[in-house]
């Protein structure tokens, strides 16, 4: 029984801490001051008509998805991934990575300019939170404990994101080559 209400206890919590890595604050590389990203602005009234209802707790009031519960934890597909409140691309497959916390998982973003980090001490933890920098969007959070391939994890929620499949690039020539196949 005393397993049972500790296990329970994880999936219950795990949703409002989110990826966690440790107490500390992570310093990210810096922005390119000549790369700007159009700001993206809605009413709230909006933002609600736009997004699922999971997709507005995450995306507009900073939730967290439970671990290995997202649709795109576990995509390995060739691809982007947006930001789902505003279409910005954010994140590419080949800097994804199986981090093992139930989240999807990248090493850096297409550009430092299309995210914002900032404090996080909610819940007693001192994190790094990940913003869209266009429209201002929970993502998740970034952490120093990224594999050997990289130093940073980037922890994202799945809804906080949609992913487009685009062609494999050739094998050692980063040249994309199309392969016929079904439409996802």
């Amino acid at each position: 029984m005393t397993h049972r209400l500790a296990l329970g206890m994880v999936f219950l919590l795990a949703p409002l801490v989110g990826c966690y890595g440790g107490q500390r604050r992570v310093n990210v590389p810096p922005k390119d001051p000549t790369d700007v990203v159009a700001a993206v602005e809605k009413s709230d009234a909006q933002w609600r008509a736009s997004l699922s209802p999971q997709q507005y707790a995450i995306l507009r009031q900073g939730r967290s998805e439970p671990p290995f519960g997202g649709a795109l934890w576990d995509v390995h597909e060739h691809g982007v991934y947006h930001c789902a409140g505003c279409g910005q691309v954010l994140f590419e497959s080949s800097r994804k990575f199986d981090s093992g916390t139930g989240w999807p998982s990248f090493r850096a973003p297409v550009r430092q300019a299309a995210l914002d980090t900032l404090p996080d001490d909610t819940l007693a933890t001192l994190r790094t939170e990940v913003r869209c920098a266009a429209c201002g969007g929970h993502l998740g959070h970034v952490f120093d404990d990224g594999e050997p391939n990289g130093p940073l994890r980037y922890c994202i929620n799945s809804a906080a994101l949609t992913f487009e499949a685009t062609p494999d690039p050739a094998p050692g020539t980063g040249v994309l080559i199309h392969r016929p196949g079904p439409v996802r």
